[in-house]
């Protein structure tokens, strides 16, 4: 079991901040290559990214379930029970991965056309979407595999898959973006093969240490199927709220951009621009998050109940303090910031006050994540869901009566700044 002193906890937690400093990478180099090439393919990129996200919502639910289940079987000391709990969840993510192709291929091109008014985008939208989706098959397997490492604190591989990710995202969006040497021009359709390459490449490298690795002797993953109807109930009662979970987050903030986007001019611009700074703030946040709920699992699974407040203190601790180191220039330098993904003067100014004004609001996130991560690491995802549809609630409401209602701009402080304030899960 995992030791709490603030240097396991780093161990643990720090190859996970890397990893989501590298996602990051990957969002902000597919927005700088875009930006470039045109403002259609920007925006239609940003948006159609929000939509793939909020799809594979369902994997990374499915996979914090599993997560957490195994995590509760190491503090067991349970080896047949981790084994019941990956193959449960491979095979459920299998199911999900056929699903939710069918629904991009066959269901989004009629429901584009109707909520995004400018065709030309939506068709660009679309386009993207379509490539990929095949990254949800590659997603089935780096999921199931990812889980288990971040279970038993073996994020140091997850740190190199990313990375993996990173670096042949950036290298082939260079070549397929602009078309370099012998390579076609293909713009917005380039960065979407570059990115779902990019999955494939880390899903491999995942598979070959799973084949190749001391955990597979640990926990004989393929020595005998233990795949039944109860162990696929129980990860599914663990996964489905946190799967909803994440689907509604994303949904919601989805439908704040298709609003924005209604609205014309530079304000999904401008706003894009902000989502993709502001997920630097989430990288020691997701660091911390997945480090809780493995901690508050194996210890919640081994009853060693008295130990859960200590590891709370000190997951906050260094969640605020990683914060501020990471995230410092968007109050003191956010022009620079903006400038990583835009170099147009009236975006970079309407982004930085933005940018400014919303920064407060991560550390007061960054404190309750903690709590957050707590109740879904022993199991009461059903709670935390509940407070999602809360939250969101609040949130929707609010960016209905900024952006409908008053049609308040996007350079002060109206509709932008005060609802992505709201909340990000």
């Amino acid at each position: 079991m995992l030791d709490i002193r603030y240097k396991s906890i780093l161990t643990v937690a720090l190859p996970m901040m890397l990893s989501g400093f590298i996602q990051s990478v990957i969002s902000i180099t597919d927005a700088a290559f875009l930006s470039r090439f045109s403002k259609l393919a920007y925006d239609a990129s940003g948006s159609a990214g929000l939509w793939y996200i909020t799809m594979y919502m369902v994997f990374i639910g499915l996979g914090d379930g599993a997560q957490i289940g195994m995590a509760q079987k190491v503090g067991e000391k349970n080896t047949k029970g981790f084994v019941a709990v990956f193959q449960s969840n491979f095979l459920i993510l299998l199911v999900a991965a056929a699903i939710l192709t069918i629904l991009v291929q066959l269901c989004m091109p009629s429901l584009m056309g109707y909520l995004v008014t400018n065709r030309e985008l939506a068709q660009a939208e679309l386009s993207f979407l379509e490539i990929r989706s095949y990254s949800f098959w590659a997603a089935t397997i780096t999921i199931s595999i990812q889980a288990s490492y971040l279970a038993v604190g073996k994020t140091t591989l997850v740190l190199i898959a990313s990375l993996i990710a990173a670096v042949s995202n950036i290298i082939l969006d260079y070549f397929l973006v602009f078309g370099i040497g012998p390579f076609p021009r293909l713009g917005l359709e380039g960065a979407a093969i570059a990115s779902t390459v990019a999955e494939f490449l880390a899903m491999l490298f995942l598979l070959s240490t799973l084949i190749g690795g001391k955990l597979r002797k640990q926990y004989p993953i393929w020595k005998e199927s233990l795949i039944s109807k109860l162990q696929l109930k129980e990860n599914l009662i663990i996964g489905v709220p946190l799967l909803f979970q994440g689907m509604v987050a994303l949904s919601i903030w989805t439908i704040f951009f298709i609003w924005i986007e209604q609205m014309g001019g530079d304000n999904l611009t401008v706003s894009l621009n902000i989502r993709y700074i502001y997920f630097l703030a989430f990288i020691p946040i997701w660091g911390f998050a997945a480090a809780t709920k493995t901690y508050i699992a194996q210890y919640y699974g081994a009853k060693q109940f008295d130990q859960l407040p200590v590891i709370q203190r000190r997951m906050q601790l260094l969640t605020v303090s990683f914060l501020i180191l990471t995230f410092h220039g968007a109050i003191l330098y956010p022009e620079a910031l903006i400038r990583l993904v835009s170099d147009h003067a009236e975006h970079v100014t309407k982004s930085a006050q933005i940018l400014r004004i919303v920064s407060g609001s991560i550390l007061i996130y960054g404190i309750g994540s903690v709590y957050f991560q707590t109740i879904s690491g022993i199991g009461k995802t059903r709670i935390t869901f509940l407070v999602e549809c809360l939250s969101t609630s609040l949130y929707i409401i609010s960016a209905y009566l900024f952006i409908k209602v008053w049609n308040w701009p996007s350079n002060g402080s109206g509709w932008s700044n005060m609802s992505i304030s709201l909340r990000w899960d």
